[in-house]
C-alpha cells in the first residue's frame, strides 16, 4: 500500500502506535480477525457517518452510487482488475455465501477443498452439499508442509473427473500458511475446474494481481491488514461468469 507515513515508520513498530486507538495497556496481536482503523482512516470514516446524517436521503439517493463508484475504482486499480468485476460485501463469509448460492452444483458433482478452511465458510459448504447432493472433498494437510509441489500433488490426488470447483484459502485463516494458490488455479484450469479462492487475509498483507492470478471467483476482507473500517470486503467474479450471479436480496 502507497503509504508515506507507514514507509517512514516501517523500521520502528513503535512509533505506529500513536496511529492507532488501541488500548495502550494491551499487546494486540490479532490483526487478522479485525484490524483495527488508523486514526486518520477512523476520522475519514466519522466524516462520512455525518456526511450521510446531515442529509440522509439526499446522499443515499443522490450520491451513494458516485462515491461507491470512486471506491470500486480505486480497489480496482489496488487489485489489478476491472471494477465492474468487483462488489462489496459486508464480510468474506457473506461472499462465499453468495457464490455458493449461486453456482450450478447438481448432485454428484464434487468440491475439492482443504481441512484447513475457515469455520463459517467450511459449515456452509457441509450443509450445501447435504441440501443439494454434491460432495465436499477434504484434502487433509498435513504439517509441516514441505514444499509447494507435495502440497499441491496431495491436493489433486483427492480430484476426480467429478470435480467442477476447487474451494481453497489463500491464507488460512487456523495457520496463517500461504497456499500456492498460483499453481492451484493453473492447474485447475487445464482440468476444466473452476476455482473459488478465500483471500480473506490477502489484501495488504501479501501482493495481490487478480488479474495475473486469473481465479473464477475471488473473496478478500479490507477491514484486516488494509486497515479499512469493518464490514469492508469485496467479491470478484470473473465476466464470463457473471450473468449467473444474482443477489441474494433484490433492492433498488
Amino acid at each position: 500500500v502507497n503509504c508515506p507515513i507507514l514507509d517512514d515508520m516501517k523500521n520502528d513498530s513503535q512509533s505506529l502506535r500513536p496511529l492507532f486507538q488501541l488500548d495502550p495497556e494491551i499487546t494486540f496481536l490479532n490483526h487478522g480477525s479485525y484490524g483495527a482503523c488508523p486514526i486518520p482512516v477512523f476520522e475519514d470514516y466519522q466524516k462520512w457517518q455525518l456526511a450521510l446524517e446531515a442529509q440522509p436521503v439526499k446522499f443515499m439517493a443522490e450520491k451513494v452510487y458516485d462515491y461507491l463508484e470512486q471506491s470500486r475504482q480505486a480497489l480496482g486499480d489496488y487489485l489489478n482488475c476491472d471494477k465492474d468485476d468487483l462488489i462489496y460485501v459486508p464480510n468474506p463469509t457473506h461472499a462465499v455465501a453468495n457464490v455458493i448460492n449461486n453456482v450450478d452444483l447438481q448432485p454428484g458433482d464434487e468440491v475439492l477443498t482443504t481441512s484447513l478452511e475457515y469455520g463459517s465458510c467450511d459449515r456452509m459448504w457441509t450443509y450445501q452439499s447435504e441440501q443439494r447432493g454434491f460432495k465436499y472433498i477434504k484434502s487433509k494437510v498435513i504439517l509441516p508442509v514441505v514444499d509447494k509441489a507435495s502440497f499441491c500433488e496431495a491436493f489433486w490426488s483427492r480430484s476426480s473427473d467429478k470435480t467442477k470447483f476447487v474451494f481453497i484459502s489463500h491464507i488460512t485463516s487456523s495457520t496463517g500458511m500461504i497456499l500456492p494458490i498460483p499453481e492451484i488455479v493453473a492447474e485447475a484450469k487445464k482440468r476444466g475446474i473452476q476455482t473459488i479462492i478465500d483471500g480473506a487475509h490477502v489484501p495488504a498483507h501479501i501482493a495481490l494481481d487478480i488479474t495475473d492470478l486469473d481465479p473464477d471467483y475471488y473473496v478478500g476482507a479490507c477491514h484486516k491488514w488494509l486497515c479499512c473500517p469493518k464490514g469492508v470486503s469485496f467479491l470478484y467474479v470473473k465476466k464470463q461468469h457473471q450473468a449467473g450471479i444474482q443477489p441474494q436480496i433484490m433492492s433498488w
